[in-house]
């Protein structure tokens, strides 16, 4: 399911941050951040696409480099988030 989710998200990126340039190959540890491909902006909007598509909610304190700085990260977070309990 990581490699689906992973997929998913590297299309969001591509399409919604590199307007559809799949020219320069975007690997999993490459930071987002870091390599400007997203901003502080950029991270909600990414955020609203995680809750929508995977129907889990994203506490602010969840809004950090740690979990949205790389496909790896962001895949490891959303695979976190839809394993853990509803109640968690």
């Amino acid at each position: 399911m990581s490699d689906t989710i992973r997929d998913a998200v590297k299309a969001f990126v591509i399409e919604n941050f590199l307007f559809g340039d799949t020219g320069n190959p975007l690997a999993d540890t490459d930071s987002l951040i870091e390599n400007g491909i997203i901003d502080s902006t950029g991270v909600l909007e990414l955020v609203a696409f995680i809750e929508d598509r995977y129907g889990i909610t994203v506490a602010d304190a969840d809004i950090m480099p740690a979990n949205f700085d790389s496909l790896a990260r962001i895949t490891a977070f959303i695979t976190a988030k839809t394993a853990a309990p509803a109640s968690a």
